[in-house]
Protein backbone atom coordinates (compact mmCIF):
# COMPACT_ATOMS: atom_id res chain seq x y z
CA UNK A 1 0.00 0.00 0.00
CA UNK A 2 1.30 3.44 -0.94
CA UNK A 3 1.49 5.71 2.09
CA UNK A 4 1.14 9.41 1.29
CA UNK A 5 1.87 12.33 3.58
CA UNK A 6 2.22 16.05 3.37
CA UNK A 7 5.67 17.54 3.82
CA UNK A 8 7.04 21.05 4.04
CA UNK A 9 10.68 20.48 3.11
CA UNK A 10 13.87 18.67 4.02
CA UNK A 11 17.34 19.79 5.00
CA UNK A 12 20.70 18.54 6.25
CA UNK A 13 21.94 19.52 9.70
CA UNK A 14 24.74 18.62 12.07
CA UNK A 15 24.52 18.32 15.84
CA UNK A 16 21.14 19.95 16.46
CA UNK A 17 18.58 17.38 15.31
CA UNK A 18 20.18 14.29 16.79
CA UNK A 19 23.66 12.80 16.67
CA UNK A 20 25.89 13.34 13.65
CA UNK A 21 24.80 14.76 10.33
CA UNK A 22 21.07 14.28 9.77
CA UNK A 23 18.64 14.21 6.90
CA UNK A 24 15.84 16.25 8.47
CA UNK A 25 12.33 15.87 7.08
CA UNK A 26 9.86 18.61 7.96
CA UNK A 27 6.29 17.34 7.78
CA UNK A 28 3.34 19.71 7.61
CA UNK A 29 0.72 20.32 10.26
CA UNK A 30 0.81 21.07 13.98
CA UNK A 31 -1.98 21.21 16.59
CA UNK A 32 -0.11 23.69 18.83
CA UNK A 33 0.48 27.39 18.29
CA UNK A 34 3.58 28.08 20.35
CA UNK A 35 4.16 31.80 20.78
CA UNK A 36 7.85 31.41 19.94
CA UNK A 37 7.39 29.00 17.02
CA UNK A 38 10.11 29.56 14.41
CA UNK A 39 8.26 27.68 11.66
CA UNK A 40 4.70 29.05 11.30
CA UNK A 41 4.87 27.97 7.66
CA UNK A 42 4.53 24.34 8.85
CA UNK A 43 1.32 24.83 10.86
CA UNK A 44 -1.19 23.74 8.22
CA UNK A 45 -1.16 20.41 6.41
CA UNK A 46 -2.90 22.04 3.46
CA UNK A 47 0.17 24.18 2.85
CA UNK A 48 2.44 21.16 2.45
CA UNK A 49 3.06 19.15 -0.67
CA UNK A 50 2.02 15.54 -1.11
CA UNK A 51 4.79 12.97 -1.07
CA UNK A 52 4.88 9.19 -0.91
CA UNK A 53 7.15 7.31 1.45
CA UNK A 54 8.95 5.93 -1.63
CA UNK A 55 9.68 9.48 -2.83
CA UNK A 56 11.03 10.48 0.58
CA UNK A 57 13.19 7.36 0.80
CA UNK A 58 14.58 8.00 -2.68
CA UNK A 59 15.66 11.47 -1.52
CA UNK A 60 17.21 10.07 1.66
CA UNK A 61 19.11 7.46 -0.37
CA UNK A 62 20.94 10.23 -2.25
CA UNK A 63 22.59 11.28 1.02
CA UNK A 64 22.85 7.90 2.71
CA UNK A 65 26.64 7.51 2.36
CA UNK A 66 27.22 11.07 3.56
CA UNK A 67 25.05 10.91 6.66
CA UNK A 68 26.19 7.46 7.72
CA UNK A 69 29.86 8.40 7.31
CA UNK A 70 29.20 11.36 9.62
CA UNK A 71 27.57 9.17 12.28
CA UNK A 72 24.13 10.55 11.56
CA UNK A 73 20.76 9.38 10.37
CA UNK A 74 17.25 10.62 9.67
CA UNK A 75 15.12 12.92 11.83
CA UNK A 76 11.41 13.43 11.23
CA UNK A 77 10.25 16.80 12.55
CA UNK A 78 7.69 19.41 11.64
CA UNK A 79 5.25 20.75 12.35
CA UNK A 80 4.27 17.76 14.43
CA UNK A 81 5.14 14.35 12.93
CA UNK A 82 2.57 12.53 15.04
CA UNK A 83 -0.21 14.44 13.30
CA UNK A 84 0.59 12.03 10.44
CA UNK A 85 1.41 8.85 12.39
CA UNK A 86 1.00 6.37 9.51
CA UNK A 87 3.27 8.38 7.22
CA UNK A 88 5.82 9.10 9.93
CA UNK A 89 5.78 5.51 11.17
CA UNK A 90 6.39 4.12 7.70
CA UNK A 91 9.33 6.45 7.10
CA UNK A 92 10.87 5.43 10.42
CA UNK A 93 10.31 1.75 9.61
CA UNK A 94 11.88 2.01 6.17
CA UNK A 95 14.87 3.94 7.54
CA UNK A 96 15.34 1.40 10.31
CA UNK A 97 15.24 -1.45 7.77
CA UNK A 98 17.88 0.43 5.75
CA UNK A 99 20.17 0.53 8.78
CA UNK A 100 19.80 4.26 9.37
CA UNK A 101 19.63 5.82 12.83
CA UNK A 102 16.15 7.27 13.35
CA UNK A 103 14.96 10.22 15.42
CA UNK A 104 11.49 11.64 16.06
CA UNK A 105 11.20 15.33 17.01
CA UNK A 106 7.89 15.88 18.80
CA UNK A 107 6.10 18.06 21.31
CA UNK A 108 4.57 14.89 22.74
CA UNK A 109 1.13 16.49 22.63
CA UNK A 110 -0.03 13.72 20.27
CA UNK A 111 2.12 11.04 21.88
CA UNK A 112 -0.88 8.75 22.27
CA UNK A 113 -0.92 8.44 18.46
CA UNK A 114 2.54 6.86 18.45
CA UNK A 115 2.04 3.10 18.30
CA UNK A 116 4.44 0.70 19.99
CA UNK A 117 5.48 -0.34 16.48
CA UNK A 118 6.35 3.24 15.53
CA UNK A 119 8.37 3.67 18.70
CA UNK A 120 10.16 0.36 18.15
CA UNK A 121 11.51 1.87 14.92
CA UNK A 122 12.64 5.05 16.71
CA UNK A 123 16.18 5.17 18.06
CA UNK A 124 15.82 8.60 19.67
CA UNK A 125 13.02 10.98 20.59
CA UNK A 126 13.74 14.71 20.70
CA UNK A 127 11.00 15.72 23.12
CA UNK A 128 10.08 19.39 23.37
CA UNK A 129 8.69 20.21 26.80
CA UNK A 130 7.55 23.79 26.46
CA UNK A 131 6.89 24.52 30.14
CA UNK A 132 6.33 22.57 33.35
CA UNK A 133 3.73 25.01 34.65
CA UNK A 134 0.26 24.01 33.47
CA UNK A 135 -1.26 27.53 33.05
CA UNK A 136 1.90 28.80 31.37
CA UNK A 137 1.95 25.81 29.02
CA UNK A 138 -1.64 26.57 28.02
CA UNK A 139 -0.95 30.25 27.37
CA UNK A 140 2.31 29.50 25.56
CA UNK A 141 1.07 26.72 23.27
CA UNK A 142 -2.72 26.62 23.33
CA UNK A 143 -2.54 22.98 24.45
CA UNK A 144 -2.45 20.79 27.54
CA UNK A 145 0.77 19.71 29.25
CA UNK A 146 -0.42 16.33 30.51
CA UNK A 147 -0.17 14.40 27.18
CA UNK A 148 3.50 15.37 26.86
CA UNK A 149 4.32 14.23 30.38
CA UNK A 150 2.44 10.97 29.78
CA UNK A 151 4.43 10.43 26.58
CA UNK A 152 7.72 11.12 28.36
CA UNK A 153 6.81 8.62 31.07
CA UNK A 154 5.92 6.04 28.45
CA UNK A 155 9.21 6.55 26.61
CA UNK A 156 11.10 6.14 29.86
CA UNK A 157 9.23 2.94 30.63
CA UNK A 158 10.00 1.56 27.17
CA UNK A 159 13.66 2.56 27.47
CA UNK A 160 13.63 4.73 24.35
CA UNK A 161 16.44 7.31 24.50
CA UNK A 162 15.33 10.92 24.82
CA UNK A 163 16.88 14.32 24.37
CA UNK A 164 14.66 16.80 26.21
CA UNK A 165 14.44 20.24 24.64
CA UNK A 166 13.53 23.27 26.72
CA UNK A 167 13.33 26.73 25.19
CA UNK A 168 14.21 29.43 27.71
CA UNK A 169 11.95 32.44 27.11
CA UNK A 170 12.32 35.41 29.48
CA UNK A 171 9.12 36.03 31.39
CA UNK A 172 7.62 32.74 30.22
CA UNK A 173 9.77 29.68 30.94
CA UNK A 174 12.37 31.04 33.34
CA UNK A 175 10.33 30.67 36.53
CA UNK A 176 12.67 28.91 39.00
CA UNK A 177 9.95 26.73 40.53
CA UNK A 178 8.82 25.50 37.12
CA UNK A 179 12.41 24.76 36.07
CA UNK A 180 13.01 22.91 39.33
CA UNK A 181 9.84 20.88 38.82
CA UNK A 182 10.84 19.91 35.30
CA UNK A 183 14.37 18.99 36.41
CA UNK A 184 12.94 16.74 39.10
CA UNK A 185 10.55 15.12 36.62
CA UNK A 186 13.21 14.55 33.98
CA UNK A 187 15.61 13.07 36.54
CA UNK A 188 12.97 10.43 37.30
CA UNK A 189 12.84 9.20 33.71
CA UNK A 190 15.02 6.19 32.92
CA UNK A 191 16.09 6.99 29.36
CA UNK A 192 16.94 10.70 29.18
CA UNK A 193 20.40 11.11 27.66
CA UNK A 194 20.51 14.91 27.91
CA UNK A 195 18.58 18.15 28.19
CA UNK A 196 19.17 20.94 25.69
CA UNK A 197 18.34 24.36 27.15
CA UNK A 198 17.78 26.46 24.05
CA UNK A 199 17.83 30.28 24.27
CA UNK A 200 14.76 31.91 22.74
CA UNK A 201 15.45 33.80 19.51
CA UNK A 202 13.47 35.83 17.00
CA UNK A 203 14.97 34.36 13.83
CA UNK A 204 11.56 33.25 12.57
CA UNK A 205 10.06 36.75 12.70
CA UNK A 206 10.48 37.25 8.95
CA UNK A 207 8.33 34.19 8.27
CA UNK A 208 5.45 35.72 10.25
CA UNK A 209 5.78 38.93 8.28
CA UNK A 210 5.76 37.01 4.99
CA UNK A 211 2.61 35.16 6.07
CA UNK A 212 0.93 38.36 7.23
CA UNK A 213 0.89 37.17 10.83
CA UNK A 214 1.89 39.05 13.98
CA UNK A 215 4.86 37.54 15.84
CA UNK A 216 3.55 37.33 19.44
CA UNK A 217 6.98 37.61 21.08
CA UNK A 218 8.36 40.27 18.77
CA UNK A 219 9.38 42.47 21.71
CA UNK A 220 10.69 39.68 23.94
CA UNK A 221 14.49 39.68 24.27
CA UNK A 222 16.64 36.58 24.26
CA UNK A 223 17.76 35.36 27.70
CA UNK A 224 21.01 36.45 29.27
CA UNK A 225 23.75 33.85 29.07
CA UNK A 226 23.91 33.74 32.87
CA UNK A 227 20.23 32.77 32.97
CA UNK A 228 20.80 29.97 30.47
CA UNK A 229 23.67 28.62 32.54
CA UNK A 230 21.63 28.79 35.73
CA UNK A 231 18.85 26.72 34.18
CA UNK A 232 21.33 24.16 32.87
CA UNK A 233 22.81 23.95 36.35
CA UNK A 234 19.38 23.17 37.84
CA UNK A 235 19.23 20.08 35.66
CA UNK A 236 22.81 19.11 36.49
CA UNK A 237 22.07 19.32 40.20
CA UNK A 238 19.52 16.55 39.61
CA UNK A 239 22.12 14.43 37.82
CA UNK A 240 20.91 15.23 34.31
CA UNK A 241 23.38 16.10 31.54
CA UNK A 242 22.45 19.56 30.27
CA UNK A 243 23.74 21.68 27.43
Amino acid sequence: MTVIGRIHSWDLSTGVDGPGTRFVLFVSGCPLRCLYCANPDTWHMRDGKEATVDEVMAEIEKYRAFITAAGGGVTVTGGEPLLQPAFTGEILRRCKEAGLHTALDSSGFLGARASDELLADTDLVLLDIKSFDVPTYRRLTGGDLRPTLNFATRLGRLGIPMWIRYVLVPGWTDNPDAVEGLAHFVAGLDSVDRVDVLPFHRLGAAKYEALGLPFPLRDTPGPAQDSVQQVRERFRVHGVVAY
